[in-house]
């Protein structure tokens, strides 16, 4: 099974996100991580966790890195028992809030993994979508990571802000291959309701070359692109249990858990949260609805889909895709080489 926790603080609100963060909340950081440490034992009885189950571990955000590695002792203390001994144990960071401090206390917590919110080198980008990092914060952050001993180290950037153009894009890429990473996640810049540039949409271009550009360059310089926004010579093992539809808990204001075939929603309010951490929303799953997913997230990824899923109906679609060499088609799965169509694709064999 995957473990998530959510980080609900940020030191600034990027214009572009929709995750439930505040920066007004640092007051409630302890009391929250102990209500965090209510849910999760009452998750490990849920999912009937016993020995050496969980093999990922992933803390989000929000902002992880604006928490006390203290304040997380707890936790990875009641978790440790169920911990798999290789598991992936990745945290989120932000370069201006990840001092050398903060990263050696996460490493001697357990955690192997860093995954940094770059989104750019470019200063007046980064300063246009409220990031509250430098490109040299950025860089020094990782280095850092690296010179502690970190074994596997990602970042994030974003495309399609309407400034960006290829000479942008191809500097914050070798940039990024400048440092000691071993996989990118690279973003379409999308407008949620709710954000910033909800009243400035024009801020996104419509521009399907520049998500074919990133992707090539990233794939030149020896990264697999193994799911749509996702590139690396390391596959998150987390990440990939997510599309394969596997057992996560999820633990914290606005985080998602999932077991068997029903979803559950811890409340979203930190307060209300701190107050009552297991007031708990559930949503059951058709297997229709779950079998949908499967397609999406299969045709998004390298994880393919499973022949022996699908209706006859469907097969006959899925074949048809694979006459006009859309999808490749393999004794046993359905393959799809060019995950920018992934949607339409999972929508033309679901029809």
């Amino acid at each position: 099974m995957l473990v998530y926790l959510h980080i609900p603080y940020c030191d600034s609100k990027c214009h572009y996100c929709s995750f439930n963060s505040y920066v007004d909340k640092f007051d409630t950081r302890s009391t929250y991580m102990q209500a965090l440490y209510t849910q999760l034992s009452f998750e490990l009885k849920r999912f009937n966790a016993h020995g050496k189950q969980i093999k990922t571990l992933f803390i989000g955000g929000g902002t992880p890195s604006t928490v006390d590695p203290e304040l997380y002792a707890p936790v990875f203390k009641l978790l440790k028992p169920y911990l798999q001994d290789d598991a992936e144990i990745t945290t989120e960071a932000n370069p201006n809030s990840s001092t050398k401090a903060w990263l050696q206390g996460m490493k001697d917590l357990g955690v192997n993994r860093v995954s940094f919110g770059v989104q750019s080198f470019d200063s007046t980008k980064l300063k246009a979508l409220n990031r509250a990092h430098t490109p040299q914060q950025a860089k020094d952050a990782i280095t850092y990571a690296k010179e502690i001993g970190f074994e596997h180290l990602s970042l994030d950037l974003i495309y399609n802000y309407q400034s960006d153009t290829q000479e942008l894009l191809l500097n914050d890429i070798e940039e990024a291959f400048s440092l000691p990473i071993d996989h990118i996640s690279a973003y379409e810049l999308t407008i949620e309701d709710g954000t910033k540039f909800s009243t400035t949409p024009e801020v996104r271009q419509e521009n399907e070359d520049l998500a074919f550009f990133v992707a090539d360059e990233i794939k030149k310089r020896g990264f697999t692109h193994y799911e749509i926004s996702n590139f690396g010579t390391y596959q998150s093992r987390h990440n990939k249990g997510y599309w394969k539809l596997e057992d996560y808990m999820g633990a914290g204001a606005g985080a998602v858990g999932f077991l068997k075939d029903t979803r559950y929603y811890p409340q979203t309010n930190i307060e209300f949260y701190i107050t009552d951490p297991l007031n708990i929303t559930e949503e059951p799953l058709s297997k229709d609805e779950l079998l949908t997913e499967k397609i999406f997230l299969g045709l998004r990824s390298s994880l393919g889909v499973q022949k022996s899923l699908l209706s006859e109906k469907m097969i006959e679609k899925a074949q048809i895709l694979c006459d006009e060499k859309k999808l490749k088609c393999e004794s046993t799965h359905y393959y799809n080489d060019n995950f920018f169509l992934s949607d339409e694709l999972a929508l033309y064999i679901l029809d």
